[in-house]
């Protein structure tokens, strides 16, 4: 049984290759492939606990689901990458998800949680992308650099998640999706033992989840 599971998941695999996303209209890339893979294994897994056919079958279905998910993740996040060019916003896309890292120098002023006036269109290119894609968790994170206490380093990263969930949530994002988190300074992306290690670290994260 591993060994046909095994067979199955690479079938997908080699078959997945010459897809054609139909979000984009282009040949189907990696990330779509990996949740092709994904989801064969998964559903083989689950229908091998009934019988050999089950697995077969279980297989087929997995893989057409995980490859949904692979292509929701590239379209989307194509389309923030084009919305976002040269806005100062990283897109970032791994196997399950998206994030968006928005340094804190061009997002709000110092030492405060008011959201920049420069930085609502970019929200707004980012809000219209969600609106799109909707069938997602949308988590939204605050962080700072070391500098502070870490209560006024909490509060101030929540506060900032905060604005960004609720101006997005202006834009017509649905609520329920969201997740708000302030994180303050406990996940550092960068050293804070120079200016410009710590201006990475004071940043505002949305991580985009595909719901499955």
């Amino acid at each position: 049984m591993k060994k046909l599971i095994s067979t199955l998941a690479l079938t997908v695999i080699v078959s997945g290759c010459t897809t054609v996303n139909p979000y984009t209209g282009q040949t189907q890339t990696a990330k779509a492939t990996w949740g092709t893979a994904i989801g064969a294994t998964a559903g083989a897994l689950i229908g091998s606990t009934q019988s050999s056919k089950g697995a077969l079958v279980g297989a087929l279905a997995g893989g057409a689901a995980g490859a949904g998910i692979g292509y929701y993740l590239d379209a989307q996040a194509a389309e923030l990458r084009a919305e976002l060019v040269s806005t100062g916003v990283q897109v970032v896309e791994t196997d399950d998800s998206i994030r968006l890292i928005m340094p804190g120098n061009i997002t709000f002023k110092t030492d405060s949680a008011d959201i920049n006036s420069s930085f609502y269109s970019v929200l707004n290119s980012v809000a219209k992308v969600l609106n799109k894609y909707s069938n997602s968790t949308v988590m939204v994170s605050g962080h700072t650099d070391s500098t502070g206490s870490t209560e006024y380093n909490l509060n101030l990263s929540r506060e900032r998640a905060n604005s960004v969930a609720s101006y997005l949530q202006g834009q017509g994002v649905k609520s329920s999706r969201f997740e708000v988190l302030g994180l303050g300074s406990s996940n550092p992306i960068a050293s804070n033992d120079n200016a410009n290690g710590r201006a990475q670290n004071r940043r505002v994260e949305i991580k985009i989840i595909p719901n499955k």
